[in-house]
C-alpha cells in the first residue's frame, strides 16, 4: 500500500504546526507543499511527517515539524534575505520557498561560514552553545535561529546583530539531538 504523503503532510500542517502558535500562513502554505520525504532515505520516507526528528544522514537529522516551524516564524523571514542553513535541508526548502537566497552547509565542517553575509542562519541540530562563527556570519540586523542544549532538554533561541553586539532570546524547549562536534564539553565548576 502507498504511502498517501499528501495527506500526511496536510494533517503535519494542521495537527503539528497551527495548534502551536505558528500563525504565519506562508509557513502554512510552504509545508503544505514541500515534500518532506525527499529529504530522507526511501526506507525511512514514512517517518517524514511523524512528531519525531527524523535521521536523514548519519547523525544528522530534520527537526520535528513543529520545532523548525516555530524557529523559522521566529526569525520573520522577509524574501529576498539571504540565508544560511546549517544541517537543515528542509528549513531550507522551506525558506526558498519562501523568497529567500539560500546556502546550505552540510558537510563536514559546520563551523567553516563566511563572516557578514546573512540575514538569518538556521540549524535543525542542537549546539551545546552557539558558535561565534555562525554569530559572526550575521549582517547587521542578522539573525540566528538555533537549539542550545547541554542536558536532556534544550532551549531554542534567536540571536539578532545590532551595532552594540548581539542579543539573545529564548522561544521554547526542544529536544533535537545534538550534532556530532557540538557537545557540551566537560569541565568543572567552581
Amino acid at each position: 500500500m502507498a504511502a498517501d504523503f499528501a495527506a500526511a503532510r496536510l494533517n503535519m500542517v494542521e495537527s503539528q504546526v497551527r495548534t502551536q502558535d505558528v500563525t504565519d500562513v506562508r509557513l502554512h502554505d510552504a509545508m503544505r507543499e514541500i515534500p518532506r520525504e525527499t529529504l530522507l532515505p526511501a526506507d525511512k520516507a514514512f517517518m517524514a511527517y511523524a512528531d519525531i526528528d527524523a535521521e536523514y544522514a548519519p547523525g544528522r537529522y530534520l527537526m520535528r515539524p513543529r520545532n523548525v516551524a516555530k524557529l523559522l516564524q521566529a526569525l520573520k523571514l522577509e524574501p529576498g534575505e539571504r540565508a544560511l542553513a546549517i544541517a537543515a535541508p528542509y528549513a531550507a526548502a522551506v525558506l526558498e520557498h519562501l523568497g529567500l537566497s539560500v546556502e546550505r552547509l552540510d558537510g563536514e565542517d559546520l563551523r567553516a561560514v563566511p563572516p557578514g553575509k546573512f540575514d538569518v542562519v538556521i540549524c535543525e541540530g542542537a549546539v551545546d552553545k552557539a558558535p561565534d562563527a555562525w554569530l559572526n556570519a550575521l549582517a547587521p540586523t542578522g539573525r540566528l535561529a538555533v537549539v542550545e542544549r547541554t542536558g536532556p532538554v534544550g532551549k531554542a533561541a534567536i540571536y539578532c546583530r545590532a551595532e552594540e553586539g548581539f542579543g539573545r532570546r529564548d522561544l521554547f524547549d526542544a529536544t533535537p539531538p545534538v550534532l556530532a562536534g557540538f557537545q557540551p564539553q566537560p569541565g568543572f565548576a567552581f
